[in-house]
């Protein structure tokens, strides 16, 4: 079965050539890969479990890259054996653009199989290998992107409180006495002493 597709990454076509050639990037993008190491410059050891209808096998085998354009394209390849549920191989030619936003990816891939995977039936065969490819291009896609950051979009309450606010807002009413400083005790206004009586030298002088 033959495939082609392409996704555009949001990332520069240097970090994509690399994520390409990197083991644990492709471990994490292959679907069931539970392990692969590199075993040359253009190598890889791995095995992969997974089960197509009614068969599960777990696949080792080797991956192959071809081709090679430093930084542009290449060709990966793959084969492994599952024992009596038999083997499969795929492979696919890979090529970048530079594109507005990022790089694009595009795809060409097939895959085949033998034993008693081929007798499932080539439109089950079909619709996994390209399920398959999907979900390799789908995980290869969101390691290089960055996800939304952690909580973004709800300030926090700190935030909220430096955001200027609307000034036709009339806000929550403050009674009128909030905004009058309180009177200092020296300022108070004091009240009229009380008049002195005279004493019967000042009534006898007149003063």
């Amino acid at each position: 079965m033959e495939m082609t597709g392409e996704r555009l990454i949001e990332a520069d076509r240097a970090a994509v050539w690399a994520a390409l050639n990197d083991p644990e990037v492709l471990k994490a993008a292959i679907p069931g890969c539970q392990s692969m190491e590199k075993t040359s410059d253009t190598g890889f050891a791995a095995t992969v479990k997974q089960k197509v209808g009614p068969v599960s096998a777990t696949f080792k085998g080797a991956v192959e890259l071809s081709d090679i354009v430093e930084g542009e394209s290449y060709t990966i390849a793959g084969e492994g054996k599952g024992g009596a549920a038999g083997f499969a191989k795929g492979g696919a030619k890979v090529r970048l653009e530079d594109a507005e936003g990022g790089t694009r990816l595009v795809y060409e891939a097939e895959a085949k199989v033998g034993g008693k995977l081929a007798q499932l039936g080539g439109r089950l065969i079909d619709g996994f290998a390209k399920k398959m490819a999907d979900q390799f291009f789908d995980d290869f896609k969101a390691a290089l992107e960055p996800g939304p950051a952690e909580g973004a979009g709800e300030p926090d309450a700190a935030t909220a409180a430096l955001e200027p606010q609307d000034p036709t807002d009339p806000g929550d009413p403050v009674p009128p006495a909030a905004h009058e400083p309180a009177a200092h005790p020296e300022f108070q206004p004091k009240e009229p002493a009380a008049p002195q009586k005279k004493s019967w030298l000042q009534r006898l002088f007149g003063s």
